[in-house]
């Protein structure tokens, strides 16, 4: 008998080459954290060997043990042949330098609203140190509420879901942050069951996704929640009703900041009489919107 081919992968270089080579010939959807065959299987390898994450140069040709090229070929192998998205391959997402868990009862965070609060929404919210309440619908795995907290010091921080399931998964990610004494969970089809409260800051990443979209998604996506992404025939099914109820919720001078992803031509075929900012990120372009109280009492 033959050696397995595989034992001639021997160091880090070799195991992230061929990760790469195995990611780009199955034509994996990337999209979940990389955009890109490198990233992905660099990340993949590195948490396979309990290795940082920031720190590659110094392992790239150290040899590896028969068990460790096993974990390494095992996550690489689960990726292309079920087409899981990595992050629940390893049960952790990164966003904007920030490790949340995750699992297939939450979709991965991504949303490109993390960059924007890297800046406490500077400057449409001029003193992130003033804000006294946010909110964060459909929160899912809690990871903007999360970030919220961090970006405004003095705020509390209320986080909604329909999904009791996302809701668990956000209660380990507030604790692991230790967060739960300023920030609370509720179960709520969207404002339904919130207290009468106004808040100086709403983020949103609402299920946006059109239909015909959805029924195009590759299959890494179908592993999401589809109550997490689905938004009806134009996308906009939940929007409307965020955007009905939210100047109630809304300071005076409160913001709204709202996540649609490619669905813009469907937003502004949905409300002409809006003329939201829209907030370019590194990450995204024509994806988030940015309505005051006032623009949305109108």
């Amino acid at each position: 008998m033959h050696p397995s081919p595989r034992l001639e992968l021997q160091t880090l270089r070799d195991l992230i080459r061929y990760g790469v080579s195995r990611l780009n010939a199955a034509q994996v959807a990337l999209g979940h954290g990389s955009d890109n065959a490198w990233d992905e299987a660099v990340y993949l390898t590195l948490h396979a060997l309990h290795l940082p994450l920031d720190t590659l140069e110094p392992f790239l040709d150290a040899r590896v043990l028969g068990e460790e090229r096993d974990r390494v070929l095992d996550l690489i192998d689960r990726r292309v042949t079920e087409r899981v998205p990595a992050a629940y391959l390893t049960n952790e997402a990164w966003l904007r330098g920030h490790r949340f868990y995750v699992d297939e009862r939450v979709i991965v965070p991504r949303s490109p609203i993390a960059e924007l609060l890297d800046e406490g929404l500077s400057p449409w919210v001029q003193d992130p140190l003033a804000v006294e309440r946010v909110l964060d619908m459909c929160t899912g795995s809690g990871c903007l509420a999360i970030l919220s907290a961090l970006a405004f010091p003095y705020a509390h921080v209320d986080a909604v879901d329909l999904s009791p399931d996302a809701l668990d998964v956000a209660r380990r990610n507030v604790a692991d942050y230790g967060l739960a004494d300023r920030l609370d969970l509720h179960e709520s089809n969207l404002f339904d069951n919130l207290p009468a409260r106004q808040y100086d800051v709403i983020v949103c990443n609402p299920p946006y996704v059109n239909s015909g979209s959805m029924d195009a998604l590759p299959q890494e996506y179908l592993h999401e929640p589809q109550l997490a992404l689905a938004g009806g025939d134009d996308g906009m099914d939940l929007v409307r009703r965020i955007l009905e109820a939210a100047p109630r919720f809304l300071a005076p001078e409160g913001v709204l900041v709202l996540e649609i992803g490619h669905e813009r031509d469907f937003f502004e075929a949905a409300f002409p009489q809006l003329s939201p900012v829209w907030l370019d990120t590194e990450a995204a372009s024509d994806q988030l919107l940015l309505l005051t109280r006032e623009q949305l009492s109108l």
